[in-house]
């Protein structure tokens, strides 16, 4: 019964962290769109201060749908492991890209269809390879979990690595470094994650009847979450306005994703009860994802679709040609000197002969 109850809530924390994936992705068209929308309109811009958007639907609708995506992923946590919920969030640029080439004239090159294809597969092996039991279901459990010494030891470093970063490294750094302000988020964003876990199955149990806003853990955890998120969109923010997005989304995902892998092995060790195989094919599906999400937004700006594929395939042949005929042009103009010269040795010694034959 408790191995098919397992299934059951994994299926529905697939689903949800799915459907959040969607609903993000698709927030960020509708919200695209009606700014599109207040430009040909004549109206102020939000990126010169303007609040025209307010007035727009779609707009409210793009916001909307970015706050049910958010709810589906606090919710996939309480019913999935974080293994497999944080890695599936690289589908909402995936389904961002997908939409953008369709709905806002975007085109995707061949790069970025490749990237979106692997991203796919790499979150397909994750799904399969994923654990699918989840080791706690109660408030208490979860308390003796965060007791651990090993989780306590992870996040005594993660603060402290967080405080140095904050206060020592990133007024240094902070403006020419795109690791600092990234690694902040990434770092603090492993216990953020540890912390909704936590609360989605504070909200299991609430919905179950029991009085568990009378645990003290639960208020513990919700005000862990506010001062994990803040940081996290400060920071973030930060790293946005200095450094150009197509680096700072994938490198925040690979960080940030590392990390929650990281402290979801340690406080819930679901490592511990995974075949080898499952291991590997979980790395293997990560990194298949991680390579995705570069290609899709290191080379969004190379115009290079299957169409000039054998246009660049000639270019390359008459370039490789072109260096092979001026070799043989150079060896030709080489030797022409010293044939010139080779005649000019024969005409000068029958003068000569010639001379002496007269006398």
């Amino acid at each position: 019964m408790s191995q098919t109850r397992g299934k059951y809530d994994f299926c529905i924390g697939l689903v949800l962290a799915m459907s959040s994936s969607i609903f993000i992705g698709g927030s960020f068209i509708l919200k695209k769109k009606g700014l599109l929308r207040l430009a040909r309109k004549g109206s102020m811009r939000a990126g010169q201060g303007g609040h025209a958007y307010l007035k727009e639907w779609l707009w409210w609708a793009g916001l909307l749908s970015m706050g049910a995506g958010e709810v589906a992923n606090f919710a996939a946590y309480a019913f999935a492991p974080a293994t497999l919920v944080t890695p599936l969030g690289a589908l909402s640029v995936l389904v961002s890209a997908i939409l953008s080439s369709f709905f806002l004239n975007e085109k995707l090159n061949l790069h970025g269809k490749i990237g979106c294809l692997l991203s796919i597969l790499g979150s397909t092996v994750m799904v399969i390879h994923a654990p699918q039991e989840e080791e706690v279901e109660t408030l208490n459990e979860m308390s003796h979990k965060l007791g651990d010494p090993g989780f306590v030891v992870f996040a005594t470093l993660v603060i402290i690595v967080s405080l140095i970063l904050i206060f020592v490294v990133g007024p240094r750094h902070g403006q020419t470094n795109i690791l600092v302000y990234i690694t902040i988020c990434s770092v603090i964003g492993a216990l953020s994650v540890s912390c909704v876990k936590g609360l989605g199955i504070t909200i299991k149990e609430l919905f179950a009847g029991k009085p568990v806003l009378k645990h003290p853990l639960s208020w513990i955890l919700l005000l862990s979450l506010i001062v994990c998120v803040s940081t996290q969109i400060n920071y973030l923010n930060r790293a946005l306005d200095i450094f150009n997005t197509s680096i700072v989304t994938p490198i925040y995902y690979v960080i940030f994703t590392t990390s929650v892998l990281t402290c979801s092995a340690i406080l819930f060790k679901e490592w511990q009860h995974m075949a080898a195989d499952d291991i590997i094919g979980t790395f293997s599906g990560f990194l298949t994802i991680i390579v995705g999400i570069f290609l899709l937004h290191a080379f969004k700006d190379v115009n290079f679709t299957l169409a000039n594929l054998p246009v660049s395939l000639r270019k390359d042949d008459r370039a490789a040609n072109g260096t092979l005929l001026s070799t043989y042009e150079n060896h030709d103009e080489e030797s022409s000197p010293c044939l010139g010269e080779i005649q000019s040795t024969e005409s000068l010694s029958a003068r000569r002969n010639g001379s002496v034959s007269a006398f």
